[in-house]
C-alpha cells in the first residue's frame, strides 16, 4: 500500500475511534510492522495532526486536525462527485450552484491525476425534469431557523387549503421531494410534498420546542403503522 494510502487510512481509522487504540492493534488493521507504525504517526504529528498517546499506552485523535483534498481516495472522490450530481439534478437553484462549487474547489486542488478521476467519474444520475413549483431555499431557512411558515397547499383532488405549519427535515425521494412537519391545522405531525406546494409565505414567529426534539419525536411516528393524511 503507498505510504499516502496508509497515512489516509490510519488518520480514518483513528477519526472512528473515541477511546485509545493500542499500537498493536493499529499496525495489525494496517498490515504494517509497529516500527513503520511508530513512523506514520510521528510523520501525522509533524504535519499538524494532534494524535496523543505513546507505545504501550494507546494513540487518539483529538479533534480539529484535517488532511488535504488531495488526500481522497478514488471511491471518496466518486462518492462527492455523485453526491453533488444527486444534488444539482433535484435541488433548487442555490443547492444546484452549492454542489458544483464543491465539486470545482475539491478539482482545483487536486492533483493532475485525481483531478482526471472527477472528469471521467463513471457513476451519474438522471436529470429531474420537473420544475420546482416553490424556492426551497426559503424553506430551508426556516428549518435552519426554526420559524414557521404559512403553505398553500393543493391535495390530490386539487384542492387549496392554507397550513401554518412548522418546518422539520426535506427528504429527497427518487420522484418526488416531501416536506416534514408539525401542522397547526391537523395538530399532528405531516408529510407535504413539495410538489404540491404552490406558496410559501415565511414568518418571523419561532415554534415552541427545538427542532431536533421534533425531530425525534417524528421519526418514532415513522416507525408506528399509521396511515398520514393531509
Amino acid at each position: 500500500m503507498p505510504r499516502a494510502s496508509r497515512l489516509l487510512e490510519l488518520m480514518q481509522f483513528l477519526r472512528r475511534r473515541r477511546t485509545p487504540v493500542s499500537g498493536q492493534e493499529l499496525s495489525k488493521t494496517l498490515g504494517i510492522s509497529i516500527r513503520t507504525l511508530y513512523r506514520d504517526i510521528a510523520l501525522l504529528q509533524e504535519q499538524g495532526a494532534e494524535i496523543q498517546g505513546e507505545p504501550g499506552l494507546g494513540y487518539v485523535l483529538r479533534p480539529g486536525f484535517t488532511l488535504p483534498p488531495m488526500m481522497f481516495s478514488v471511491e471518496e472522490l466518486e462518492a462527492v462527485v455523485l453526491g453533488a450530481r444527486w444534488v444539482a439534478a433535484r435541488g433548487d437553484s442555490r443547492l444546484r450552484t452549492a454542489a458544483e462549487d464543491v465539486v470545482a474547489k475539491i478539482r482545483a486542488v487536486l492533483p493532475t491525476a485525481m483531478r482526471d478521476q472527477i472528469d471521467e467519474v463513471m457513476l451519474t444520475v438522471p436529470v429531474v425534469e420537473e420544475p420546482l413549483t416553490v424556492d426551497l431555499s426559503a424553506l430551508r431557512e426556516a428549518i435552519r431557523t426554526e420559524r414557521k411558515v404559512t403553505l398553500t397547499y393543493q391535495d390530490e383532488a386539487g384542492a387549496g387549503t392554507r397550513r401554518t405549519v412548522w418546518p422539520l427535515l426535506i427528504g429527497f425521494f427518487d420522484r418526488v421531494m416531501i416536506l416534514a412537519a408539525w401542522c397547526e391545522l391537523r395538530a399532528d405531525f405531516r408529510a407535504f410534498r413539495i410538489d404540491r406546494i404552490t406558496r410559501v409565505e415565511p414568518s418571523d414567529a419561532r415554534y415552541p420546542g427545538r427542532r431536533h426534539t421534533l425531530v425525534e419525536e417524528w421519526r418514532k411516528r415513522q416507525k408506528k403503522p399509521a396511515p398520514a393524511r393531509n
